[in-house]
């Protein structure tokens, strides 16, 4: 009888020892946060070129939109932060390589191929896109069927250049480009629309005033939002990183950081009059 005890026992204990370790297997199959907690640092993908999420101010410190709230949450994760500065493609590499934890560099996830291999955190900007044009001619844009034949400015692999060459335009391609260059070669006719973010084209102009351009009123479209970029296979990571995003919503951060960069609260939907297209 002792036996058949002792057999159970052995049994019962095994089965237990599988269970807990299937468990361990399983939670160990998303490593993104714990890593993070052993090394202390988050470290995030940025350009260091993005105007206002992403930038050097006149102290040569890197800040903006995206940059001030990853550093708010590493600070209330308790945790440094490391950036890591890369064109829009570097980026993701970075993402898919494991170097980087998560992107901030007022990303959406708008683009098929993006969505199948990345996830966006709760959005940080409502925002959607605008045209900066010539201020003498408005570049010869009236409506979105006018960018035909166009040459229109940007990175390469974007949803916004993507978007350009289906209606027609010519694409004109930058390697992480500061603004003034963008705006100064629409201005000089060397290209003639930039199509990005209302209010990353609003500030950008703003910064820049001597140069003759201007965002063409009016015409706005696909309303989006933005977030951090992170690998779908980081779920736990993304989902701390979620929460705490939705306590400095809660608390009023958002809003108090983004009036620092954009006059207003970007982190709410704006009121304007914003046709959805067909972007894709």
């Amino acid at each position: 009888m002792k036996k058949n005890i002792y057999k159970l026992f052995v049994v019962a204990f095994a089965t237990v020892f599988l269970v807990a370790c299937g468990a361990k297997t399983k939670e160990s199959g998303d490593p993104s946060l714990s890593k993070v907690e052993e090394k202390k640092i988050l470290t995030v993908a940025t350009s260091g070129t993005l105007f206002p999420s992403s930038y050097y101010n006149d102290k040569n410190e890197l800040v903006g939109y995206d940059v001030d709230i990853a550093k708010e949450v590493a600070k209330r994760l308790d945790l440094k932060i490391e950036f890591k500065e890369y064109n829009v493609d570097g980026q993701i590499a970075s993402l898919d390589k494991g170097e980087t934890d998560f992107a901030a560099n007022d990303f959406g996830l708008t683009a098929e191929d993006r969505k199948k291999k990345f996830s966006l955190s709760t959005p940080i900007k409502y925002s959607f896109t605008s045209l900066i044009v010539r201020k003498s001619d408005d570049s010869g844009i009236h409506s979105l069927d006018d960018l035909k034949g166009k040459k229109a400015a940007g990175e390469p692999n974007t949803s916004y250049m993507k978007f350009a060459e289906k209606m027609g335009a010519i694409p004109v391609t930058y390697d992480n480009a500061t603004n003034d260059q963008y705006l100064t070669d629409v201005a000089n006719g060397r290209t003639d629309v930039i199509i990005n973010d209302y209010y990353l084209q609003k500030m950008s102009v703003g910064a820049l005033p001597n140069i003759p351009v201007k965002i063409l009123d009016g015409l706005y479209f696909d309303p989006s939002e933005s977030g951090f970029l992170f690998k779908k296979e980081s779920d736990k990571l993304r989902e701390k990183v979620d929460s705490t995003l939705e306590e400095m919503k809660k608390d009023g951060t958002l809003a108090k950081i983004s009036n620092t960069y954009f006059g207003e609260d970007v982190s709410v939907k704006s009121d304007k009059k914003i046709e959805t297209v067909d972007s894709k």
